[in-house]
């Protein structure tokens, strides 16, 4: 493998980093509303479609409603509101078709540097090219007025596996659900799946049923989860569709899913007693008679401390009914040769290990961000209505919701950027950048308990207790907040031309 630095720099108003859906959104938005600015789309991998690509377990699946997790302007199509990943990626496609997004959409591009200059008003991204054919890596610079980085917030090489003892003495296989083996056969083994968040609740019964089965499938878990059952198909949505047509059946059945699942949030954060008999009386009548429903299912924390996991038609009940899958809650001890030994001494034999364990945390592929020379520290810096980074210019970020659907946020953040732009270019002005109140206190940007979240508070950036710092997690909040005005005090704007004519350069700023 070679690397060449290429002469030829290019430069656009734009640049949007990620090709998943929040970076397929931002491009639709952005070529549709601001169809002047020349813009162009980077993604690292081969292909589209971030998440929905990278993960290749069996039954991978949305846990948010297709209406709300879709576009706003792109109706949802198939009769299932929970998709599996197949049917996001063919939804994803069609839009990159309807919107003309080939022509902006550059695969095999990793940004692998930042650097801004305020001299210049620009970014200069070092990009890291690679040709399938032959190996070869290229190394170019592209220069931008904005960024836009849709990248999302885990790291897409490596997923989190704790250090399990006696690991190298076990003599079957381990998979890491991040890095799904193709082909692997599990037909007619026991497998143990380490987890008890949406990865696991997906796979356990997927690895259950259909061809090519597993012998038995247990779910070992340190800590229960909160698990709901709701239906594949929402049956309002299609008679919506088929009375009001499918634009306006979409749009209502849109309204109708945010405001459902707003108010449920609401209620179980409100009345986290009732909500736990709730949720626990609806898992009674999915599970055997009998069942331990008060030690497998009783999570030591409120609904939505961390997210709520879904089963769809309760397919992960069914699979324990059936005696297909069962639920162990213990610690790991250790492996052993033929599976794991828990620390109440019992050991589960099995031929396959799958770690479903979770995420590792990493915003904007890990690159370094320069301005002006200065190497900027991501955790250090606040987030102003929840996609400006506090120091860094013209620099936006796509972060969806953690207790709805992550594509509702974005889709408010990529009008708010394009209201941005258009009231800057208005104005003359040519920088923006966010610049926090001294002494504004500070929290994690992310309001889960998770372990993921736990884990990668370090090395996300925080966020205030008060707007417009707050990062806030309703959709309605943000709807408020985001169509409001453009401006405050908190942003400074520049120019290119009042900077040059200032003493040693330095910029002029206007609130």
């Amino acid at each position: 493998m070679t690397a060449e630095v290429l002469d030829a720099v290019e430069e656009f108003d734009v640049v949007i980093i990620g090709a998943g859906i929040s970076g397929i959104g931002a491009a639709a938005y952005v070529s549709r509303e601001l169809p002047e600015k020349s813009l162009v789309v980077l993604e690292a991998r081969d292909s589209i479609g971030g998440t929905w690509d990278l993960f290749r377990y069996p039954g991978i699946r949305s846990d948010s409603d297709l209406h709300t997790f879709g576009y706003a302007f792109k109706p949802w199509r198939h009769e299932a509101a929970i998709a599996d990943a197949p049917l996001i990626q063919e939804y994803l496609q069609e839009a990159v078709g309807e919107n003309g997004l080939e022509r902006v959409l550059r695969l095999r591009h990793r940004v692998i540097r930042s650097a801004w200059s305020s001299a210049d008003s620009k970014w200069t991204l070092t990009v890291q090219t690679s040709d399938l054919a032959t190996g070869e890596t290229r190394t170019k610079e592209i220069r931008a007025g904005w960024v836009f980085a849709a990248t999302g917030y885990y790291r897409y090489d490596e997923g989190f596996s704790p250090e399990f003892p006696g690991r190298d003495d076990f003599e079957g296989r381990i998979v890491h659900p991040q890095h799904w083996p193709e082909g692997l056969d599990y037909s007619g083994k026991k497998v143990v799946v380490i987890g008890s968040g949406a990865t696991a609740i997906t796979l356990v019964p997927n690895l259950a049923t259909g061809a090519g089965a597993a012998r038995h499938v247990t779910m070992l878990q340190r800590t229960p989860t909160y698990v709901m059952a709701l239906p594949r198909v929402d049956k309002v949505a299609l008679a919506l569709t088929k009375l009001l047509g499918e634009e306006r059946g979409y749009a209502v059945t849109r309204f109708k899913n945010i405001w459902t699942d707003r108010a449920v949030v609401k209620g179980l954060r409100t009345f986290p007693k009732a909500g736990r008999a709730f949720i626990r009386r609806e898992n009674i009548k999915r599970l055997p008679k009998g069942f331990d429903v008060d030690k497998h299912f009783n999570p030591p924390y409120d609904p939505w401390d961390q997210r709520l996991c879904l089963a769809p038609d309760g397919d992960f009940f069914d699979a324990i009914k059936e005696g297909r899958a069962s639920v162990v809650t213990d610690v790991v001890a250790r492996f052993s040769k033929r599976g794991i030994v828990l620390a109440s001494g019992e050991e589960l034999e099995a031929d396959v290990i799958v770690t479903a364990t979770g995420l590792n945390l990493q915003l904007f592929d890990g690159m370094p961000i320069v301005v002006d020379g200065r190497q900027v520290d991501i955790a250090d810096a606040l987030c102003y209505r929840g996609m400006l980074l506090s120091g860094i210019p013209n620099w936006a970020m796509a972060i969806g919701y953690t207790t709805s659907s992550w594509t509702l946020k974005v889709g408010l953040m990529c009008r708010y950027f394009i209201d941005l732009v258009k009231h800057m270019d208005t104005r003359g002005y040519d920088t923006v950048v966010p610049v926090a109140p001294s002494g504004t206190e500070r929290k994690p940007v992310m309001d889960l308990q998770a372990g993921y979240a736990k884990r990668g508070e370090k090395l996300l950036p925080k966020q205030g207790l008060e707007k417009p710092w707050r990062m806030a997690m309703s959709y309605p909040e943000d709807a408020k907040a985001l169509r409001g005005p453009v401006a405050d005090e908190h942003l400074e704007f520049g120019t290119r031309r009042a900077a040059a004519s200032l003493p040693g350069g330095r910029r002029a700023t206007h609130a």
